[in-house]
């Protein structure tokens, strides 16, 4: 079993949790933030917290942010985890990037590339081929469609169906003699 620290016990601080729990791989859990009294210190600390946790996530909104704090987390020495639910599905084939969440009932079809800290939220649906770059939040329900590509740092709406820079694979059709 392995220590956890999260950065960030906002909302998506409490999401990262529950994930966490789900995975059954944490015996202690705890927070950085400098705005919520939970925390065990503030966001600033981790560095000096590297002997107490070995695994560390960043659950914070903004993306630029998230990328940044990951990048700082990985160069202290941390292992940064990705976060999936015991409830959604990830294909084997799947490749997910770290610090990245995956959420429950969402599914990562055959193929699927999620990139470094992102979030995929409850009920989304990534078909097959699709590329999330890095940075990114997929809202609740969204569906991206079969070999979509979503840009760095992209935030869905809800229930959106995103096809952007979709890679059509061209072929002739066949000619009836």
């Amino acid at each position: 079993m392995q220590n956890l620290l999260i950065l960030g016990a906002g909302q998506y601080g409490m999401v990262a949790k529950e994930i966490a729990e789900s995975m059954r791989k944490y015996d202690h859990i705890d927070f950085l933030d400098d705005n919520n009294p939970i925390a065990v210190g503030k966001l600033g600390d981790f560095e000096k917290l590297s002997n107490v946790y070995d695994s560390a996530v960043v659950a914070i909104g903004n993306s630029d942010f998230r990328l940044k704090l990951i990048e700082e987390l990985r160069n202290v020495g941390y292992n940064i985890p990705c976060l999936i639910h015991e409830r959604a599905y990830v294909s084997p084939s799947a490749k997910i990037g770290m610090g990245a969440f995956i959420e429950p009932f969402a599914v990562v079809h055959t193929e699927v590339v999620v990139e470094t800290g992102c979030i995929i939220s409850a009920g989304v649906i990534l078909n097959h081929n699709s590329t999330i770059h890095k940075g990114c939040h997929i809202n609740c329900g969204s569906v991206v469609k079969a070999r979509a590509e979503i840009d760095a740092k992209t935030r869905t709406g809800y229930n959106e169906i995103c096809d952007t820079e979709v890679k059509e694979v061209k072929q002739p059709l066949p000619v009836a003699v």
